[in-house]
């Protein structure tokens, strides 16, 4: 029998919106994530939160960190720990590139979102930034409020 591809639900997409407010993001990378079932069960169900979590190297795998996925509510003995280490699953290739890069001085490594792909699977965004000073967030504010504005200034 062949599998039936509606069963996936693909308008999951848990972003971190602090992300771009705290980072300047220079360059982004998809990779997939290492889950167990439960947590896979409890991401489809959107409940996932982002802001907290963050990207390192243990050796020379990428792990991530402060990522929480709620525990699966129908789930048995077998539930997951919410914030624990997942591996995230990238070429070599771009492994030694985000590497390399994360060596120089004041970039980290951020989650930017969480999303199902076309087969069902969990991908995570992730985004190479900078930190933003207090002066650049202002920046971003001001910004965003002239968007809304112009956006508003349309809809009339």
């Amino acid at each position: 029998m062949g599998k039936d591809k509606s069963r996936f639900s693909n308008n999951i997409n848990i972003k971190n919106k602090k992300a771009f407010y705290n980072f300047e993001i220079v360059d982004k990378y998809i990779g997939g994530i290492v889950l167990k079932g439960t947590e896979i069960k409890s991401i489809r169900e959107g409940k996932a939160n982002l802001t907290e979590g963050y990207a390192f190297f243990k050796g020379d795998e990428l792990y991530t960190k402060g990522v929480h996925i709620s525990p699966y509510l129908q789930a048995s003995f077998q539930n997951h720990e919410p914030g624990r280490e997942r591996k995230l699953l990238l070429s070599r290739k771009e492994l030694d590139k985000i590497k390399s890069r994360l060596e120089e001085k004041g970039l980290a490594l951020i989650p930017l979102r969480l999303f199902l792909n076309d087969r069902g699977l969990a991908k995570l965004e992730l985004g190479l930034g900078k930190g933003k000073k207090t002066h650049d967030k202002r920046d971003s504010i001001k910004e965003k409020d002239v968007k809304r504005d112009l956006q508003r200034a349309k809809l009339i």
